[in-house]
Order: C-alpha cells, then sequence, then structure tokens
C-alpha cells in the first residue's frame, strides 16, 4: 500500500509541475462552457484527480479518488479513444449508463493522455449538468492538444529526473574516485616507497647468495608495485575523470630519460641484454616524465613477454618531422584477436604464471602517445613484436 500511495502522490506532483496546467483546465471550461476539468491518473485500480478547475461544487479535490468501476475513464483505458458525451439524455451509447446516473452530468468529454513509450497515464476530462455542443473539431482538437502537451510535458520530467539521478550517481562516483587516488597516492605509495628504499640498502650489504635473492625479489615486487600503482592513478585520473595530462617542457634531453629508464629496469632484470641504437641529435618539446612512463611500461612488457636469453632491442630517433621510439622483443607472436584490443584497458595477452598484472600499462602508455598529440602501434610476427611511439617533431 505504501508504494502504491507513493507512486500516487507522485503523480500529482508531476502534473502539478506543469507550469500551465492551471490554464489548461480554466480554458477546458471557457471554451466548453462548462463547469469542472480535471486531469486525472487512472490505473487498473484507481482513479485519481491530480488537478482540478471546479465551478459547480463538484466536490472532488485534487488528490480525490473516484471508484474506478464507476467511471468511463476506465473504459477510456481499455480502448484508449476519447469519449465525447453531447447530451447524455439523447445519447443512444450513453443515456442509461450508470455513471452520469450516477454523478449527474449531462455533457462529458475523456481524452487519454498517452506517454511516449505508449503508457497510459489517465484522461483530461471536463463534466457539466447542462447539456454542451462538444462534438465538433475545434473542441475535440483542443482537448487532443493540450493531452499531447501534458504528456509530453510528463516525459520530459521523466527525463530530467532520470538525468538528475545519474548525476547524483556520477557525484557518488566522483567522490569515490578522489577517495581510490588519494589511497593509491598517499596511503599505499608511501609504506611502498619504504619498502623499495630498505631494499636498495639492502643489496649494498655484504650478503650470501640467499640473502641477495631474498633483497631482489623484494625489490621486484616494489618495482612491480610501483607501476600498477602509477598505471592504476592514471587510470583513475584520465578514464573516470578529465584524461591524462602532459606538462611539455622545452629541450627534453631523449637520450639521457630514456637511458635511465633502461637502467632502472637492468637493476630489476640483471640478467637480460638490451641492443640500444639511439639518433637523438636535437631534443623536442615534451613531458618527460610522461614519456619515461610510457617507454618503462613499453620495455617492461617487453621484458616480460620474451625469452630470458633473447635480447630487447630499443631505436630512437628524431628528424625535424617527428620522433620515433622502437621497443622490439622477441617471442610469441600476438593472436589478432588480441591485437584488436591490445590498447583497451585491463586488455592482456597469452600470460605466463610469472607475468603478474592489471593489463593496463598499454592503455596507458597509448594515452600518454595521444596527449603528445602521437601515436602508438604494434606489428608483430613470429619473429618479433615491435610498439612504435611516432610523436611529431616540435620545438
Amino acid at each position: 500500500m505504501q508504494n502504491s500511495k507513493n507512486n500516487i502522490l507522485a503523480d500529482i506532483e508531476a502534473i502539478n509541475k506543469i507550469p500551465a496546467i492551471a490554464h489548461i483546465l480554466e480554458i477546458v471550461c471557457r471554451t466548453t462552457g462548462m463547469g469542472f476539468s480535471a486531469v486525472a491518473c487512472v490505473t487498473s485500480d484507481s482513479w485519481i484527480a491530480c488537478a482540478v478547475q471546479d465551478e459547480i461544487n463538484f466536490g472532488l479535490p485534487v488528490g480525490g479518488e473516484l471508484k474506478l468501476e464507476t467511471t468511463i475513464c476506465n473504459e477510456i483505458r481499455q480502448h484508449k479513444q476519447a469519449v465525447v458525451i453531447d447530451h447524455v439524455a439523447e445519447d443512444p451509447d450513453f443515456a442509461g449508463h450508470h455513471t452520469p446516473l450516477m454523478y449527474g452530468f449531462q455533457s462529458y468529454i475523456s481524452v487519454p493522455i498517452t506517454l511516449k513509450n505508449g503508457d497510459f497515464f489517465g484522461t483530461l476530462c471536463a463534466i457539466d449538468p447542462k447539456p454542451a455542443k462538444l462534438k465538433n473539431p475545434t473542441i475535440i482538437g483542443t482537448f487532443t492538444m493540450f493531452a499531447d502537451l501534458i504528456a509530453f510535458h510528463l516525459d520530459a520530467l521523466e527525463q530530467v529526473a532520470v538525468a538528475e539521478k545519474e548525476l547524483k550517481k556520477e557525484q557518488e562516483i566522483a567522490i569515490l574516485r578522489d577517495q581510490f587516488i588519494a589511497i593509491l597516492g598517499h596511503d599505499l605509495r608511501n609504506p611502498l616507497n619504504a619498502i623499495s628504499n630498505s631494499a636498495q640498502l639492502l643489496s649494498r650489504l655484504s650478503m650470501d647468495e640467499r640473502g641477495s635473492r631474498i633483497t631482489k625479489i623484494i625489490k621486484d615486487s616494489a618495482f612491480r608495485m610501483n607501476g600498477l600503482i602509477e598505471n592504476m592513478l592514471d587510470f583513475a585520473s584520465g578514464r573516470l575523470g578529465g584524461g591524462i595530462t602532459v606538462n611539455p617542457t622545452p629541450d627534453e634531453d631523449l637520450e639521457k630519460l630514456l637511458l635511465q629508464v633502461i637502467e632502472e629496469l637492468q637493476a630489476i632484470w640483471p640478467s637480460r641484454n638490451f641492443k640500444i641504437d639511439f639518433k637523438l641529435d636535437q631534443p623536442i618539446d615534451a613531458d618527460g616524465k610522461r614519456l619515461a612512463q610510457l617507454f618503462s611500461n613499453l620495455l617492461a612488457n617487453a621484458l616480460n613477454y620474451s625469452p630470458a636469453d633473447s635480447t630487447v632491442e630499443v631505436t630512437a630517433l628524431v628528424n625535424n618531422e617527428e620522433f620515433n621510439l622502437c621497443v622490439a622483443n622477441a617471442g610469441k607472436q600476438i593472436p589478432d584477436a588480441v591485437m584488436e584490443r591490445l590498447f583497451q584497458p585491463f586488455s592482456r595477452g597469452e600470460v605466463e604464471p610469472n607475468q603478474k598484472g592489471l593489463g593496463l600499462g598499454l592503455y596507458i602508455a597509448s594515452e600518454i602517445a595521444k596527449a603528445h598529440g602521437g601515436t602508438l602501434d604494434v606489428t608483430s610476427t613470429a619473429e618479433k613484436t615491435c610498439f612504435t611511439l611516432s610523436l611529431p617533431y616540435t620545438k
């Protein structure tokens, strides 16, 4: 019962939110000469007056209810056609009808209000104890137009309600996103930095083989966790927010930047070999930190998905037109189905048990390339997989 009452109150509120509803009912009475007009919500079990213009003391207020079976609107709900009666006593269909006998009217008009989705809302109706000339195109057309106008407003109000609900949901998501970013950026990163720094200090001490191996595991894990945090931060602030931002600086020393990343990953994979070919004779205007993050993601991906005894190739060149960076590795060819979604978030290729991650690294790298106005492409054969970054040269 509570839900039914809530629905009735919502319907009444919706009708009375329509600015012109009072004027519509007044015009109906003036146009027809009838003394009572109303907008009724008609369901399978109720007839409720949502708005009323009463000049004949019919006595039905807003929210007032008539027994459904006693109304002609109940029949309109079923056949969804307008009913117009000029003079009940002379009408062959309604002269002996129970409704005019019960409510004492001689003239009657009621037009269905049908929503955009086809749902029947109710009727726009009018009655009077005296006969009235209603069966003419002007009166019927006016009622039909007003019923359509009411339906239009009800649909618009529903759309606004849905939009407000979605907005509230988005605001709640934004709050959760900010909390999520705060946790990643502070609560997790700080203790992780402490672990990483402690592992670095331990690696400088004289230890036996077992101690060195454990220290390396700690360093490797801290590195991977830091990468996950960086990628999740970018995903949260970019995908849910305004996109990944870059802050280009002029004369970015690309060779120094790339070599620093290689040195960091070489410390994590000390047994791996790199083949480096740089032709970087001139600096470019770019965000060095973001390019380092992109390159780190590509290089770590190459190291993860290539045989341990293979060599990872890194080539980079800059000319007056563009900057190109290619990271190539041996390994399995990437299937076509995987290639199609490789730069989508949480998308990964075939993984081995030691290849942990969220599948965000390549997505973040691609977004960084886009933020620089460039592209990140991939080619893969049975012999080699190569990721190529191309950025327009700006100086």
